[in-house]
């Protein structure tokens, strides 16, 4: 009698215990259901939304709410098929700067920059390495080439140096994704004295 009590009574113990372990199985089975996978371009195109590359490297329309995104011509940058009107004469650079009307171009005391285009076409971003994109997005090189010229204003890159990695990646992709635009933007003007 008194082994089948240890028996039932070691029974008893093993029960419990094991009752205990599914119930920290089954959180941890909820916290990984609760883990949610973003896709890469998902992310990208998140990114590119909250920090705003459409305000530059996007024309604009003007609507009854003002100037609006033209998604047809969604991250080409500076339509080439037009020009900048001429600089006012009564506006000193240097503590101004003047923007396109559409903000896809931009002049001040660093001279003449447009906004490029980022669409994968040969004449956007289309040949370009994830490498290269990232040198011009956290270095500031001008297409992610080593010994080309810094990326002018207003290009925030001092704002991107500490941008990682992945999100760099994502931002790719997403561009990478988009409807290829022929636009080739006009080079940079410097400064005139």
């Amino acid at each position: 009698m008194k082994n089948k009590l240890i028996a039932i009574m070691t029974f008893s113990v093993l029960i419990l215990a094991s009752c205990n372990r599914p119930k920290e199985k089954k959180v941890a089975v909820i916290e990984e259901a609760n883990v949610k996978t973003v896709n890469l371009e998902e992310r990208g195109e998140y990114l590119v939304s909250i920090i705003g590359c459409a305000d530059c490297h996007t024309p604009k329309k003007m609507t009854a709410m003002g100037p609006v995104p033209d998604m047809d011509r969604y991250m080409m940058g500076f339509d080439s098929s037009g020009a900048l009107p001429p600089i006012p004469e009564n506006v000193p650079l240097g503590p101004w700067a003047l923007f396109a009307g559409d903000l896809t171009a931009a002049v001040g005391p660093w001279g003449t920059s447009y906004a490029g285009n980022l669409t994968p076409h040969e004449t956007g971003i289309g040949s370009w390495t994830l490498d290269q994109f990232k040198k011009a997005i956290k270095e500031g090189k001008y297409k992610g080439l080593d010994g080309s010229r810094p990326i002018m204003p207003p290009m925030p890159v001092e704002a991107y140096r500490s941008m990682n990695d992945e999100d760099v990646e994502a931002i790719f992709a997403y561009l990478k994704s988009l409807k290829p635009i022929e636009n080739v933007v006009p080079v940079y003007i410097p400064p005139t004295s």
